[in-house]
């Protein structure tokens, strides 16, 4: 049992307080320099609901809400200011032995001199990612969802027998959420890569953990093979490639159907279900096939498109994971997962009809039976899992055309805020829903994504640039932000301090806005990549798998133009607008050279 509640102790000089919990060695130490204050101690679980509820409690020192949690609180009353004045108050926290607190206590007491220099050193650490000047309108509401990205911890969080810091989408949950945190380690990318290193690491565990082949909780959508591949594409960092590869192979094989107790894969068809581990397979909690899956107790004979899609694309990452660290022994069996998932997914999922893909039903054998369909007969899962196998790259040219088709009609699934999480012209589409009639930003991501990887440059900047729109008015005129967008109104919902599932505007912003950013799409790997210190060129070797062309995009100085290059011959390009280029180059075969300069 954690021991929550510390030993407060006065620390040797005024202003000041040593906080000793039993259950770790160090001592916190506390030094603040204001003369009227008082110590108060919360005993919640949380405090956004607490000192809401206590607000009014003047003169008490001890307030207490719902839950086993503790708060150490060092009231400064109130401070006054003269009209047009400021005022600067320093405060110290600061942890280690006893003594080094207590040293740590008498320097700052001593040295006032040297509060601001410290105070302005470490401010200078924080993120401030640079950007074109007409990204400046955006600029606000990008800072609000990185503030909210950064802050948005929680802790102690107990997981395999040990207590951690964790990157919650909210502070309001003060739990693991393993889809949500993929996004987080997405957001915090963009802004600090040790951060999101270790938001990606929290949900991995030791290769031949006899427990669990990762940590889960929720959506079993496996975003962090995503945010690996971003992570890899940003930085090749070798070091990690090794770290995580085995980790995320673990993963993938339960995800597959192929290690421990896992029964993802207890239909012969080969089509994938997590319902045994949560009643939500894609993050979508009123999804419609999804609800009558549920309430028609299907979850032993159903399976939705959106599991195997995603499968066939985590095998993809890790085959080209495998192929950098020369582990080819390992290609055989990525090879038949995507073989066997797209068999599946071809032979039993297609529906003609509705130019989408769906739910299989299965019979007490367990042999498909048909798709799910809706009262009126028609397919019900016209909407994103219906297009998913689209992320997957395993679509005809049919299907394919079908679906772009789909994502980027007004009829179907694009609204004037993005795209719908199910098809408007589905007899089930409502205006009322959380995730039916509303637009969310992560799903908005991996299409983003699929749409570069298939050279539909505009379709996917359409995306983006949409996205950066909506959040940005919202943003402006609420400073809030939010979960989710409802396509009747246009404005903001759910969660108002939001950063897991929303953090997909931060990489839109970055991909077009910020200078020395190379992105592509999900068939991408970036071997390596060196830009001029004025970002005016970029060298880069990359490798793109599949078919076809496909769109990467390169952020550069906005004031020049420039020409791209590929293995020495020009490739077609164009800019949205100065400095961002979407460039053409070609998928399959070797390795290439792209080069971009002014």
């Amino acid at each position: 049992q954690w021991a929550v509640v510390p030993e407060l102790i006065p620390g040797e000089l005024p202003n000041s307080l040593l906080l000793k919990y039993g259950d770790i060695a160090n001592y916190y130490g506390l030094a603040w320099h204001y003369p009227i204050y008082e110590v108060r101690q919360f005993f919640t679980d949380e405090l956004d609901t607490t000192m809401r509820l206590t607000v009014h409690h003047h003169v008490q020192k001890t307030l207490r809400g719902q839950g086993d949690g503790h708060y150490t609180n060092v009231f400064l009353r109130p401070i006054p200011l003269a009209p047009h004045s400021q005022q600067a108050v320093y405060a110290l926290v600061c942890d280690g032995s006893r003594e080094a607190v207590a040293e740590a206590v008498r320097d700052f007491a001593a040295q006032p001199e040297g509060w601001e220099a410290a105070y302005t050193a470490a401010r200078a650490k924080r993120a401030q990612p640079t950007s074109s000047p007409q990204a400046e309108p955006y600029r606000f509401s990008q800072e609000r969802m990185a503030a909210t990205v950064l802050t948005n911890l929680v802790y102690p969080v107990y997981v395999k027998r040990s207590f951690i810091r964790h990157n919650s989408p909210g502070r309001w949950w003060d739990s693991l959420y393993t889809w949500d945190s993929g996004f987080v380690a997405l957001g915090l990318l963009e802004l600090d890569v040790r951060r999101a290193v270790d938001c990606l690491n929290a949900y991995m565990t030791e290769p031949g953990d006899d427990q669990c082949a990762f940590i889960h909780h929720g959506s079993a959508v496996p975003v962090q093979h995503y945010a690996f591949l971003e992570l890899w594409n940003r930085t090749q960092d070798r070091e990690l490639l090794a770290h995580f590869y085995p980790r995320l192979r673990q993963y993938h094989r339960f995800m597959a159907g192929r290690l421990g107790s896992s029964t993802t894969r207890a239909l012969p068809s080969n089509l994938l279900k997590t319902w045994d581990y949560f009643y939500n397979s894609g993050g979508w909690d009123d999804y419609p096939p999804q609800v009558a899956v549920h309430a028609r107790q299907l979850e032993p004979t159903t399976a939705p498109a959106v599991t195997t899609a995603h499968t066939i694309r985590t095998a993809k990452i890790l085959r080209m994971a495998a192929a950098a660290l020369g582990v080819t022994e390992d290609f055989a069996e990525y090879d038949r997962d995507i073989q066997a998932f797209t068999e599946a997914l071809q032979k039993h999922a297609w529906d003609e009809a509705s130019g989408y893909f769906g739910y299989v039903c299965h019979d007490a054998h367990g042999q498909p039976t048909g798709i799910l369909r809706h009262e009126s007969g028609l397919n019900y899962d016209m909407g994103l899992d219906g297009a998913s196998p689209l992320l997957a790259g395993i679509c005809t040219p049919k299907q394919q055309a079908s679906l772009v088709q789909r994502l980027v009609s007004p009829d179907h699934l694009w609204t004037r805020i993005g795209l719908s999480t199910v098809d408007q012209s589905a007899p089930y589409y409502r205006v009322d829903g959380y995730w039916n009639g509303a637009v969310w930003m992560p799903h908005q991501w991996f299409y983003w994504k699929a749409l570069l990887d298939l050279g539909k440059s505009a379709e996917a900047l359409q995306i983006a640039r949409t996205g950066l729109e909506v959040w940005k008015a919202e943003v402006d005129d609420s400073y809030h932000c939010f979960e989710h967008f409802i396509v009747a109104s246009g404005r903001g919902a759910g969660w108002h301090q939001f950063s897991g599932l929303s953090s997909p505007v931060l990489a839109w912003f970055n991909a077009y806005h910020r200078p020395g950013r190379l992105t592509g799409g999900l068939d991408a790997w970036i071997m390596e990549q060196a830009w001029a210190p004025d970002r005016t060129r970029l060298e880069a070797t990359l490798v793109i798998a599949g078919s076809g062309s496909s769109t990467v995009l390169a952020t550069m100085d906005p004031s020049r133009s420039y020409r791209a290059t590929w293995n020495g011959r020009a490739v077609p390009s164009d800019s949205p607008w100065p400095g961002t280029l979407q460039i053409t180059l070609p998928r399959g075969g070797p390795a290439g050279k792209l080069v971009v300069s002014s």
